[in-house]
């Protein structure tokens, strides 16, 4: 039964890394163990995490300057981490969406925050790109893409010597950017990357120099870097997996490709929201999001009908975030084209059964 995965995380990952990944479960590198079984101190796991790191630094075309982490705590955790480590005093945020905002309220219990722009009062609709960061900042925080609106910083300051932080969890691998003018970057990884329960965390290591404070052992990113992400037992699943979907990733040819994939994929969707009588999408067209694609039916009484008919066709997780309503159609990396065509078929026939 082939089933159309719009879920905006957990989400859909390339099948042979599902099936690889499964295959580890039963018998990992025909060891008579399971993953699941191995000691993460072992030479077989080292090799794993020391690969991983290898292959996020090459496809994000970083030198040793960074250190890769592999955590815990989704990107929840990061939002009290990053001002634990970073901030002395304050901080500039923009608020372009719920996680956005969850990262300022954490923030504040650190220091003063200094939020430069909010799309609060416009529903999260677009992203300004008219703010100035104060010279003073001990760094400035931004939310690439924001999952539940559905959308997307498509041009990032530039700080000069205030360190930029980024929340990149539903949008990292999906695009070639100039990474290294981040000073630090984090994603939990189940929306590109691999399964829950893992969070990439990317730092250029001269910025944690510049802070004397006492840290609890588990929140400080230089006792992390020190202990090669296993302070504590990590998750060994997620990082094997991880280091699959990146392999993955190259043979696919990298971030230049899977970003033009990505772009042509959520113009197609885009395409037929806006020419749809019955649909539409409310974020301003250069804010738009390639990951989260949030779309509403003019008609709200047609919705008991549309759902019926997707629900049918095998498509799953196209229900929008209980704080949105709506509809999501989360198409990540591993989406395949067929899956948006055949969302694209199902909205058309539905337009021709409802349009009167």
């Amino acid at each position: 039964m082939k089933v159309h995965n719009f879920n905006a995380g957990p989400s859909v990952l390339p099948k042979e890394v599902i099936k690889k990944s499964a295959q580890s479960v039963i018998n990992f590198n025909d060891s008579g163990l399971s993953l699941l079984e191995i000691s993460h101190r072992s030479i077989d796991f080292l090799e794993i995490i020391e690969k991983t790191t290898f292959l996020v630094k090459r496809i994000m075309n970083l030198n040793d300057d960074y250190a890769i982490l592999f955590l815990q705590g989704g990107a929840t955790l990061q939002f009290s981490m990053v001002p634990y480590n970073l901030m002395n005093k304050k901080a500039a945020y923009l608020d372009t969406g719920f996680w956005a905002k969850n990262a300022i309220n954490e923030a504040k219990k650190f220091g003063k925050v200094r939020v430069l722009f909010s799309g609060k009062n416009k529903n999260y609709t677009y992203i300004s790109k008219n703010y100035h960061i104060p010279y003073d900042m001990d760094y400035f925080h931004c939310t690439s893409n924001n999952t539940i609106v559905g959308s997307q910083m498509k041009i990032f300051p530039v700080t000069y010597s205030i360190p930029l932080v980024c929340d990149m969890s539903s949008d990292i691998f999906s695009r070639k950017l100039d990474f290294c003018k981040f000073s630090l970057i984090y994603a939990s990884a189940q929306k590109n990357v691999s399964s829950a329960g893992m969070t990439i965390v990317i730092v250029k290591k001269d910025i944690l120099e510049k802070i004397r404070k006492n840290i609890p052992s588990y929140m400080d990113y230089k006792i992390h870097i020190h202990n090669n992400s296993i302070l504590n037992t990590p998750n060994v699943f997620s990082i094997y997996t991880s280091m699959l979907t990146l392999e993955w990733i190259e043979n696919q040819g990298g971030l230049s490709v899977l970003g033009e994939k990505n772009q042509y994929k959520a113009k197609l969707l885009y395409d037929e929201i806006d020419h749809n009588n019955l649909f539409e999408n409310k974020i301003h067209k250069e804010n738009r999001s390639d990951m989260n694609v949030s779309f509403f039916l003019k008609k709200k009484n047609l919705e008991k009908e549309f759902n019926k008919m997707w629900k049918k066709e095998n498509i799953v997780g196209l229900d929008g975030h209980r704080y949105l309503g709506g509809y999501r159609a989360s198409i990540y990396n591993a989406l395949p084209l067929k899956s948006i065509q055949f969302l694209i078929e199902i909205m058309k026939e539905f337009e021709k059964k409802f349009s009167y």
